[in-house]
C-alpha cells in the first residue's frame, strides 16, 4: 500500500497541515509508504522523513483567498498518480482538489473534511462544482468529529460514507521552570488561559467582559496575536479590567505549553463554526486541565470538550455564563479535580496521535471502505 496525503501548505502552521504532517510521519514510521504533496511560496523542496515517507513541496505562484496557486501540483500528480493506491485529500483546499480532478487518477480517494468553506464566499461560488465532484468521487469521507459530519450542509447526501476520526496529538511537553515562572509572576492568582489568533471568531470580547465579573484573585492571560488586537485592548479599557486581563501576544510553543501547564483552567470562547475542532482544547486536556468551551452551532468544539466530564460548555456570546463557569471550576475543589481527571482520561481515550493513525490505517485497510 502506498498513500499520498494531498493539500495545504508548507511550512506547517495550521491544524490541517499538522494533521497531514502527523499522518505522513506516523504512517511512514509504521512502515507504510506515505508521501505528502503540498505547496510553498519560496521553492521546490523534498524532505525525506525516513525510508517510507517524504514531504514534497512544490513552488506556488502566489497565495490568494487562503489558497496556494500552484500549477506544479497538477503536473506532478499527472506524472506520479499511478504510484499510489490511495490519495488522501485534505479539504478545504481548492488547489489540491483541482490537481486531483485533472490528474486522471483512478484509484481510491479518501476525503478528509476538516471544515466547510465559511469565509471565502466568492471563492466558494466558483469552487462549488468542483467541491461537489470531490464529495461524489470520494470513497470515504473522514471528519474530525461526528457532529461536524452530521451538520455540514454539503455532506447531507453523503452520510453513508462518512466516518469520524478525531484529531490526535502527542501529549504536550513543557518546561517545569517556565511553568513555575508564570505561577510566580502572578502569585496567589487563579490563572485562566486562552490561546489563539486574535480574530473575530475566537470570541475574546466576551471573555474580556466575563473578566469584569471575576474577583481580583483571577488573572486572565490571552496568548496570540492578530488583526483585532487594538480592538481588544480597547475592550479591556472599556471594561476596566486592565489588571485582570493581559494580552501576551505571540509566544513560542515552549512558552505556550508552560502557560497551559501553569493554568488552573483553559478557556475557548469561540463564537463561530470557523472553530471546527479546537486543537488547543486537547493540548490542555493532555495536561489534565479542565476546559471551558462554547456551544458553537454545527461545530465539533463542544463535542471535543465533553460537558460535565472534561469541563463545562456554555452558550456562545454569553459573558456571564463564561464567568460563572470559570468561578465554578476554580473555586469548587472537588469539581476541579473531577474535570482534571476527566480531561486527562478523555484525551487518552480519544485524542492521542496513535489512535488517529490507527483509525486511519483501519479505514485504508478495511474492506467495507473500499
Amino acid at each position: 500500500m502506498k498513500v499520498l496525503q494531498l493539500g495545504k501548505f508548507y511550512p506547517i502552521r495550521g491544524g490541517v497541515e499538522k494533521v497531514m504532517w502527523d499522518l505522513t510521519s506516523g504512517l511512514s514510521a509504521r512502515g507504510i509508504d506515505c508521501d505528502m504533496l503540498c505547496a510553498e511560496l519560496e521553492k521546490d523542496e523534498i524532505i525525506h522523513l525516513n525510508e517510507h515517507g517524504r514531504v514534497i513541496c512544490l513552488e506556488a505562484w502566489t497565495k490568494k483567498a487562503a489558497t496556494m496557486i500552484a500549477p506544479k501540483m497538477i503536473t506532478w500528480l499527472r506524472e506520479h498518480k499511478d504510484e499510489y493506491d490511495i490519495i488522501h485529500v485534505h479539504h478545504p483546499d481548492p488547489m489540491a482538489c483541482l490537481a486531483l480532478r485533472l490528474s486522471g487518477y483512478k484509484g481510491r480517494v479518501i476525503l478528509h473534511w476538516h471544515s466547510d468553506i465559511l469565509k471565502q464566499k466568492t471563492l466558494l461560488k466558483f469552487y462549488a462544482p468542483l467541491q461537489r465532484w470531490l464529495i461524489r468521487r470520494a470513497d470515504t469521507i473522514i471528519g474530525t468529529t461526528p457532529v461536524y459530519l452530521k451538520e455540514s450542509p454539503y455532506l447531507q447526501d453523503a452520510q453513508d460514507k462518512t466516518v469520524a476520526v478525531p484529531i490526535g496529538i502527542e501529549p504536550v511537553m513543557f518546561n517545569e521552570e517556565l511553568a513555575q515562572h508564570w505561577k510566580d509572576r502572578y502569585p496567589g492568582k487563579k490563572l485562566v488561559v486562552s490561546i489563539g489568533r486574535l480574530v473575530p471568531y475566537k470570541g475574546y470580547p466576551y471573555l474580556i467582559s466575563a473578566a469584569r465579573q471575576l474577583d481580583p484573585d483571577y488573572q486572565v492571560l490571552i496568548v496570540g496575536d492578530g488583526p483585532i488586537r487594538e480592538s481588544l485592548e480597547n475592550d479591556i479599557r472599556v471594561n476596566g479590567v486592565e489588571g485582570t486581563v493581559k494580552l501576551l501576544g505571540y509566544v513560542e510553543d515552549n512558552e505556550a505549553h508552560a502557560l497551559l501547564a501553569a493554568c488552573d483552567v483553559f478557556v475557548l470562547s469561540s463564537v463561530m463554526k470557523t472553530e471546527a475542532f479546537g486543537i488547543v482544547q486537547i493540548e490542555a486536556m493532555s495536561l489534565g486541565k479542565p476546559v471551558i468551551a462554547t456551544k458553537v452551532p454545527e461545530s465539533g468544539v463542544s463535542w471535543v470538550n465533553a460537558d460535565g466530564i472534561s469541563g463545562l460548555n456554555v452558550p456562545i456570546r454569553d459573558a456571564q455564563a463564561l464567568a460563572q463557569a470559570i468561578q465554578a471550576v476554580c473555586t469548587e475543589e472537588e469539581l476541579h479535580g473531577k474535570f482534571s481527571e476527566g480531561a486527562k482520561k478523555r484525551f487518552e481515550e480519544n485524542f492521542t496521535l496513535d489512535r488517529m493513525i490507527e483509525r486511519t490505517i483501519k479505514i485504508y485497510t478495511d474492506e467495507k471502505n473500499r
